[in-house]
């Protein structure tokens, strides 16, 4: 099924969905069909269970952004590169500016493959299954009248719907802009919905977020619907979700993109720092309210723990309750789904195709060296740039720019903040511990050597930039320790949303307006209090003062916490975007970290690999890229636009 034949099922007025739902056979010819099998079609509606097995399949339909594909792209800022092998990947056709490729490198926007009811995570992808989905939901709303079940059970059907209304809506907004509000189930009807703009379509989902989150409970095993399912319910969409997505929604309206439309030299003209108050305030008060909900206990969120015993090797310490790496990975835990405490917004579990070792083919052999195949399978490798490098800044938790920071380019690893070591593999690494598994060919390679001409330095097998990423894979799964291998049970899920991620965006949207001591209407936390909750959690210190006083300076420090706390989630390009950067050359060019190193290779055997001293560390440039203010916005599917007047292409495409 192509781009425009989706579009045309959701404006055309076929209910896709019913043949999943009530399971009859499409192949029959209709007079050879018993008459009693014959379904009206008000049958999916008629009681909660069938309802929400209506609904269920739109769950089925959020795209796993890790799995969708052998090879998956979906970091697109300019935190990652890839290596030759993968230049037909998103990421690469991003830094070339054909942004058309989108629709043909198999990424998790889009694939050909897309079906509704698949339990393949190939088969899932945004543009297909947002236009089936808001029919579905929308389908969903305008049977509501054909329930028979209890006012509690119609909340929570109806609910669901709005979220997904809105959330397909919003998730395709981020890429391509404005577009029709699609709030009617069409049938003959002309097509003929105008394209809003971004604010505009922005303000009609969070109409349908704020009714979800009025409908829904914030745990539905506390529900008598949800009593059947109780203990499996942590997936479904409630309150909070709702109020995640309804802070989200208008924080991006409120954002300089979309008050002020793309343009370049932003930082120089100041729009980088031009907010719409309106939007950014109700956004504010949308977080403040789930944000207080969390801090007086009453939801089932909270910050994952922080606590390692050694954080190179992911190692929790004794008695810690919770984990970080659980928020991306799960291991020894009967493949369970990953997500920890913190994780808010989710699709179902990968594995439930019962192909529970689906993380080992898809995602964690493309993170590490392929030096003599330390690391399996083809040279595919995520890279994570200097400029990500660059954002980590100091335990003592100011940048590495900062005159008082204590960054000392003799030792660029030592007192950093303690994400980076969590998240990046950096020369001296220790990357394989079983490293007498590992075959005469490949025991060099135990240790990382990534100084410039090391041999993990080569552009083809290894890494171009002098860093690896362990954050949503450990750096265990290689041909020596055999962490990606089934006894090991991995399974990588990445979540749309999560709590540090909210606290954040409070941060922005209070801090944006009224500065760093300011609060919200619905909440007790300044925006300075939001981004310490989550520099407290690692110990990667407060914001210090300087900032603070400074409403541009302290932006700055959010905008820094976002691309180190959400660092290979995903987010970087659309927060470089909406914050009009994304042309900016500070942005726009990728660069590698180059050094000398001083240390023999004893002393990484013995020694901490942050305390190694180099000489000669400076960055240098990978690649530019050429964009302008079209690469603002992705272009629509040329057949797409042609179906009616109303739906414009976007500007330069």
């Amino acid at each position: 099924m192509n781009i425009t034949d989706n579009i045309k099922n959701l404006l055309g007025g076929a209910l896709l969905g019913l043949v999943a739902v009530v399971g009859f056979s499409s192949c029959e010819e209709y007079l050879d069909k018993n008459p009693d099998t014959d379904v009206s079609p008000s049958d999916p509606f008629k009681n909660f269970r069938n309802y929400q097995g209506f609904v269920e399949e739109i769950y089925n339909c959020i795209p796993d952004k890790e799995k969708c594909n052998w090879c998956p792209s979906w970091n697109w800022g300019d935190d990652e590169v890839f290596n030759p092998e993968a230049y037909d990947r998103m990421t690469r056709q991003v830094d070339l500016g054909n942004y058309r490729a989108w629709s043909t490198t198999g990424n998790w926007l889009y694939k050909s493959s897309s079906n509704s009811t698949s339990l393949n995570a190939f088969d899932h992808s945004l543009w297909p299954h947002s236009w089936y989905c808001i029919r579905k939901a929308n389908q969903g709303i305008k049977n509501i009248d054909n329930l028979v079940g209890t006012k509690e059970e119609r909340n929570l059907l109806l609910g669901q719907c709005y979220f997904f209304r809105a959330w397909w809506h919003f998730e395709l907004m981020c890429y391509f802009g404005g577009l029709p509000y699609v709030d009617i189930a069409f049938s003959d009807e002309e097509l003929n919905l105008p394209r809003l703009s971004f604010q505009e379509c922005a303000a009609r989902c969070a109409e349908d977020f704020r009714k979800a989150a009025d409908l829904l409970p914030i745990d539905w095993d506390a529900t008598a619907a949800g009593a059947a399912t109780a203990g499996k319910n942590s997936l479904r969409i409630n309150k909070i979700m709702a109020l995640g997505y309804l802070g989200k929604c208008q924080l991006w309206a409120g954002s300089p993109l979309m008050k002020n439309g793309a343009q370049l030299g932003a930082i120089a003209s100041g729009k980088t720092y031009d907010y719409d108050a309106d939007f950014c305030t109700k956004a504010a008060d949308a977080f403040g309210e789930l944000l207080t909900l969390v801090e007086n206990g009453e939801t089932p969120y909270a910050l994952a723990q922080f606590n390692y015993k050694n954080v190179y090797d992911h190692e929790r310490a004794s008695g810690s309750s919770s984990c970080y790496s659980d928020i991306f990975y799960t291991i020894n835990s009967n493949w369970a789904m990953p997500g920890s405490v913190e994780a808010i917004f989710r699709g179902p579990s990968a594995n439930s195709d019962g192909n529970a070792n689906n993380s080992n083919w898809n995602t964690s052999k493309v993170f590490g060296p392929k030096n003599a195949k330390v690391v399996a399978h083809d040279n595919v490798i995520h890279q994570p740039t200097a400029n990500l490098i660059r954002a980590y800044g100091m335990k003592n938790g100011l940048p590495i720019d900062d005159p008082d920071s204590g960054f000392d380019p003799a030792q660029p690893y030592k007192n950093r903040d303690p994400r980076f070591y969590h998240d990046i593999v950096f020369d001296g690494f220790h990357y394989v511990l079983a490293a007498d598994k590992l075959s005469t060919e490949q025991k060099p390679y135990e240790y990382c050597s990534l100084y410039t001409g090391g041999d993990m330095r080569d552009v083809a097998t290894s890494s171009s930039t002098g860093y690896f990423c362990q954050k949503l894979i450990p750096h265990q799964c290689n041909e020596g320790d055999k962490m990606y291998d089934w006894g090991f049970s991995l399974h990588c899920y990445l979540p749309y949303m999560r709590l540090a991620d909210i606290y954040l965006m409070y941060a922005e949207a209070v801090g944006a307006v009224n500065g760093a001591k300011a609060k919200s209407t619905t909440c007790s936390l300044t925006a300075e209090d939001a981004i310490n909750r989550v520099r407290e959690r690692c110990e990667a210190g407060r914001v210090n003062a300087k900032y603070t006083a400074d409403k541009k300076l302290f932006i700055d420090e959010v905008r820094r916490e976002r691309a180190v706390e959400l660092a290979f989630e995903g987010f970087r390009w659309c927060d470089l975007q909406r914050w009009l950067l994304l042309t900016e050359p500070e942005y726009a060019t990728k660069y590698s970290d180059e050094f000398d190193r001083l240390e023999n290779a004893a002393f990484f055997t013995t020694k901490d690999p942050a305390d190694a001293r180099v000489a000669n560390y400076r960055k240098e440039v990978l690649f530019k890229r050429q964009l302008d203010t079209k690469h603002y916005w992705f272009p629509l599917p040329d057949k797409d636009v042609y179906l009616y007047k109303e739906f414009e292409q976007n500007p330069g495409w």
